[in-house]
């Protein structure tokens, strides 16, 4: 009972719950949805691994987003900038049918992180510097960034044919799992360590809740903001790589469309409150791999990719009213008046 309790009260209680309807619904309606197979290659096949594959990009983006929403701030501009990541590293690469990279492959991989930290450093500098407001600062790139990403092709799909840039969007030779995978896994692992073994999550937590305060109490809030900027652009850096390889080419009009608000939704599902503050990466990994598992449930039911949207819109009006102070005062009004009427009739019985 205990811990049905702490459960309740728990960050992961509305995405492990989400998640665990859609693995219900999918068990029930769809035939082999959770059926694993062995391609003659060695890789894993099958919805589950697919679900993890896709998510994975998805993931990257939300533990930067997380940061960035713990501020009390927000990134619009993540999908933009996965696009100038993927064109910058497919332009160095090039477009040889033979494939031949015209540059070391490890310039084109730095070069797409580099502009990924780049638009970082911008945004990090209008919020924290010129104290623009974040949904505004990053309005610009998202506004921008596929126009910059166009200059860099010159307005064309530029197709790779150099065979190591496909693994990071496949899988290496001899892995059966995906390569995005496990990038996702190592860039957990990265934010847990800094999370749990450095100070930086309190600083970040204490800066969301009171940046005046924080001040006071000795935190540059400058950097921490420039930094959590900086970080989700590295993020978006590293999930523009794999999205280009991926489709194996640089797509400045599709790369990462959309997928701000995906994280968004994300993080938010997730427990996080755009508020600032506290924040929960558990959460957000699951958020993550519970939108992802929605996308291919309605892709499998036969929901159409335009109508998929209007299916988002109302799982974030849900967590918006299951997150809402009205709603939780509601619910725990309702439960006293549950545990009240329990003892009344407690009472009634022993007299």
């Amino acid at each position: 009972m205990d811990m049905l309790k702490k459960f309740t009260h728990s960050s992961l209680m509305l995405p492990l719950t989400a998640l665990a309807l859609l693995l219900l619904f999918n068990a029930i309606f769809v035939d082999g949805f959770f059926k694993i197979q062995v391609m003659e290659n060695g890789n894993l096949f099958g919805r589950p691994i697919d679900i993890l594959y896709r998510a994975s990009s998805l993931i990257i983006l939300a533990l930067g987003m997380t940061f960035v929403i713990a501020t009390a701030g927000v990134d619009i501009s993540v999908g933009a900038v996965c696009a100038i990541s993927a064109a910058s590293c497919c332009v160095l690469l090039g477009g040889d049918i033979s494939g031949v990279a015209q540059h070391p492959f490890f310039i084109a991989i730095l070069a797409g992180l580099g502009v990924g930290i780049l638009a970082g450093l911008w945004n990090g500098l209008l919020v924290a510097k010129f104290k623009i407001q974040a949904m505004v600062a990053t309005l610009i790139l998202l506004t921008a960034g596929r126009g910059i990403a166009q200059l860099l092709t010159d307005g064309q799909i530029i197709t790779v044919y150099y065979k190591p840039f496909s693994y990071i969007g496949g899988n290496i030779p001899g892995i059966p799992l995906p390569t995005a995978l496990l990038i996702a896994v190592c860039m957990v692992l990265l934010v847990i360590i800094l999370d749990k073994k450095t100070s930086i999550g309190l600083m970040v937590q204490s800066v969301g809740i009171n940046q005046t305060a924080s001040r006071y109490a000795g935190i540059n809030v400058t950097l921490v903001l420039f930094c959590v900027y900086i970080f989700s652009g590295f993020c978006a850096g590293t999930a523009g790589l794999i999205e280009g390889s991926f489709i194996k080419a640089a797509d400045a009009n599709n790369c990462g469309l959309n997928m701000e608000m995906d994280a968004i939704l994300a993080v938010t599902l997730g427990g996080t409150l755009m508020i600032g503050g506290r924040y929960y990466i558990g959460g957000t990994i699951i958020g993550a791999i519970t939108i992802q598992t929605l996308t291919t449930t309605m892709y499998a039911v036969g929901v159409s990719s335009d109508r998929l949207p209007a299916v988002k819109a109302i799982v974030i009006l849900l967590i918006i009213v299951f997150q809402s102070q009205k709603f939780k005062q509601m619910y725990s009004n309702y439960k006293l008046k549950r545990k009240d009427r329990a003892s009344g009739q407690k009472e009634a019985v022993n007299a």
